[in-house]
């Protein structure tokens, strides 16, 4: 019996995954996403369905909840001392993900984040799983992700409208920067 539901959970498991997979990336390539950010998010989902799978495996196997309990607050009581100073990471994989599925910018396009100690504006070159790259004349910023949720950006469409000591893209009106992003 143990056997068949084994089975039954890892066909389940292998059709979860392809599913995952296959939204991940329709939504992407309606989106215009990089195949690249696709791959890191698709990793990212597969990771987190592969755990959550496990747990359930253990539970249906007869695996009391007390020991799985115990086991799985050990794992994370290490991964949360491992990761206390690191807070900001998470912080950031967890921003990536709501970037991928909702942020309305995408690699090219001018923004300008508002900040009442720094107006920063530029081109986004790249949006990786940490952080978001801004080109700013002949300058690459990294921004975090989580920091682009929490400020307010705005997407410019007439570079003229910028403010005046963003007089670096001034200049890409007249000569429009080639990505450096690869396509793959």
């Amino acid at each position: 019996m143990h056997i068949l539901i084994a089975v039954v959970l890892f066909v389940t498991y292998i059709i979860c995954m392809r599913f995952v997979s296959s939204t991940i990336e329709k939504v992407g390539e309606k989106k215009s996403v990089n195949t690249y950010r696709i791959k890191y998010i698709s990793k990212t989902l597969n990771i987190s369905l592969t755990a959550f799978f496990v747990i359930v495996l253990f539970l249906l196997l007869g695996i009391q909840y007390s020991q799985l309990s115990v086991f799985l607050s050990s794992v994370f009581a290490v991964i949360g001392v491992a990761l206390f100073a690191q807070w900001s990471i998470l912080s950031n994989i967890t921003s990536s993900l709501i970037i991928f599925f909702a942020f309305p910018y995408r690699v090219g396009d001018v923004i300008r984040i508002v900040d009442k100690d720094d107006d920063l504006s530029g081109i986004i070159e790249e949006i990786s799983l940490f952080h978001v790259i801004i080109l700013r004349g002949e300058a690459l910023i990294t921004y975090p992700n989580s920091l682009m949720l929490q400020k307010a950006v705005i997407k410019v469409s007439d570079l003229s409208k910028l403010p005046p000591h963003s007089s670096t893209l001034n200049l890409l009106a007249n000569n429009p920067p080639v990505s450096s992003v690869k396509p793959t």
